[in-house]
């Protein structure tokens, strides 16, 4: 597929549409049966509706979030959990990116378990603040055999040693033998669709300015082949980026078109066709 990008100036009448004001935030109650993010009022300014040409069913990509709620918190950790950002953030990036580029999306997203039994038809999972993510034992190997046979993992919101420690920790049991590395910024994946020079940070929306003290980190995991499974964005808040974009007009200029939007379009365009 050719992929092709429109242009990245095109959200601010969107925002305009939306009003401001700050919402959201917090953890939201998911019942089980839940299977996609338009099923989950949202939590910001309103999320945008499209609809795909018939016939183009399947044919779509679906982002696919990460529901980590089967297993207890990891001890001592309090913040966030697998609704972090959830719903707006899921469905403001799956319209960004059908809007930006030739790819047609799924415009309600999907949550799924590892141990879904249609798990492996989502190879692009998205789960936020990964500091607190616990996996079952089940989980843990459906993931693995995930990663391993095609699937891609991307993570955001995670802050400091303490998230990072556990996130370390937590795909030692996932991935054994593979290693988290800094992806450096000449990696082509920066420069796919759009070129990206610089590693930069999204902050909360609430904080608005960068964290002092904090250094973005882009870390992956490559599997035995050179591909990439897993990207983690430490030190940032992407899917706050793509979640709040319609509540402050800075904010949205500043870092959602900026940052976390062109980000995650080279993200997904590169990891869909390597």
């Amino acid at each position: 597929m050719v992929w092709v990008l429109c242009g990245l100036g095109v959200g601010a009448a969107l925002f305009a549409q939306r009003g401001g004001g700050f919402l959201g935030g917090g953890q939201v109650n998911v019942p089980p049966g839940v299977r996609t993010a338009r099923e989950i009022g949202s939590r910001s300014t309103g999320t945008p509706e499209w609809e795909n040409p018939r016939g183009f069913g399947a044919d779509v990509f679906t982002l696919a979030r990460l529901r980590y709620d089967a297993a207890p918190r990891p001890p001592g950790r309090r913040r966030g959990g697998w609704t972090t950002d959830f719903p707006d953030a899921d469905l403001n990036l799956s319209y960004r990116l059908q809007q930006l580029t030739a790819l047609r999306v799924d415009p309600n997203g999907r949550l799924v378990r590892p141990t879904d039994p249609d798990f492996s038809q989502y190879p692009f999972l998205l789960a936020t603040a990964p500091g607190s993510m616990g996996l079952t034992e089940a989980e843990t190997l459906a993931l693995r055999h995930h990663l391993l046979n095609g699937g891609f993992l991307l993570t955001t919101d995670s802050w400091g040693d303490e998230d990072w420690a556990n996130i370390e920790r937590l795909f030692r049991t996932v991935l054994p033998g593979l290693n988290f590395e800094e992806l450096p910024i000449t990696h082509p994946l920066y420069r796919i669709v759009v070129n990206i020079r610089e590693k930069a940070q999204v902050p909360n929306i609430h904080i608005g300015i960068k964290v002092a003290g904090t250094q973005i980190q882009h870390r992956v995991i490559f599997d035995a082949k050179g591909r990439i499974v897993v990207m983690v964005l430490h030190n940032s808040d992407d899917s706050d980026g793509w979640e709040r974009e319609g509540e402050n007009h800075e904010y949205f200029e500043n870092y959602a078109e900026k940052i976390a939007y062109p980000l995650a379009i080279n993200i997904i365009c590169y990891v869909m066709t390597h």
